[in-house]
């Protein structure tokens, strides 16, 4: 199989544990942009650039063959996001048409928010999104702004993520903190390890022929309450919550992974309770 030689833009958290997916694999050469690019995983090629400075994306490789843009905003607030997700992104696809680089597929990661449903409903890839909140809002004017190119492009929507270093629902459980069971708030979850094998296995598919549909859910397989998921992580600390504060989260909905699915992938962490009983700070 001929060398591909793969981008990830912002390649943080997310990004690293796709880099090191791929490194397992001789046919892949990897490119890492990031400010700090000491954190990089060994055998990615280190590109320093600043997604949001179009001045100063670094020196990229002459061939790209797949591009993955997987950047995190630096801080919760609209600007942020704004140049996380919109400014950077479309610096980047400008830069790509800039040194008339035609990559095969663009990868780009959003998230759930995009969508408004908030009563407990379920939720695919068809569902209508009208996000109330800036997240969403930016997320989904990021995705726009995506399929409005001339590149073939893929979002996939990841739940909350969590794994090594993600350790928010945790924390909480050890300051004794739960939530009530009624009314209920659903939540969705990923492992980060399933996150990067999505995007693997989508780009695998690609490369063999098949063409990604513009939108996936990143989700696990078991939308679950809230209240239950706290109180099943305290059971393996052996901590007693109290119930008398707020849920993690306003929004309730259930998302479905079934498309995901219908490709062939297969989760590592199928569920949360597999995900954090193998959960490795």
């Amino acid at each position: 199989m001929d060398t591909q030689n793969i981008l990830i833009a912002g390649c943080g958290d997310v990004g690293c544990e796709l880099a090191r997916q791929l490194l397992l694999a001789s046919e892949f050469q990897v490119w890492g942009l990031r400010r700090s690019i000491d954190q990089l995983p060994e055998g990615v090629h280190a590109i320093r650039g600043d997604l949001s400075n179009p001045e100063k994306l670094g020196a990229w490789p002459e061939t790209i063959d797949y591009v993955f843009y997987t950047t995190a905003a630096d801080g919760y607030s609209p600007e942020l996001y704004q140049q996380a997700y919109v400014t950077g992104l479309m610096n980047v696809m400008n830069h790509l048409k800039k040194k008339s680089i035609q990559p095969k597929h663009l990868f780009f990661t959003s998230s759930t928010s995009v969508y408004h449903q908030s009563l407990g409903e379920w939720v695919d890839e068809d569902s209508d999104c009208n996000p109330q909140t800036f997240p969403g809002q930016t997320l989904l004017e990021a995705e726009k702004l995506l399929f409005a190119s001339d590149l073939s492009a893929t979002s996939v929507r990841f739940g909350g993520i969590y794994g090594p270093g993600r350790n928010r629902l945790i924390k909480r459980v050890l300051e004794k903190k739960g939530c009530a069971k009624e009314p209920v708030v659903y939540g969705n979850r990923i492992h980060r390890d399933d996150c990067a094998g999505i995007l693997k296995h989508l780009l695998q598919m690609s490369i063999t022929g098949q063409t990604p549909d513009p939108v996936y859910l990143g989700v696990d397989s078991q939308p679950a309450p809230m209240h239950d998921v706290l109180h099943w992580i305290a059971g393996q600390y052996g901590v007693e919550l109290s119930d008398d504060h707020p849920a993690p989260q306003r929004s309730s909905k259930r998302c479905s992974n079934r498309k995901v699915l219908d490709t062939g992938y297969r989760f590592k962490y199928p569920d949360y309770k597999v995900g954090y009983l193998n959960n490795s700070a």
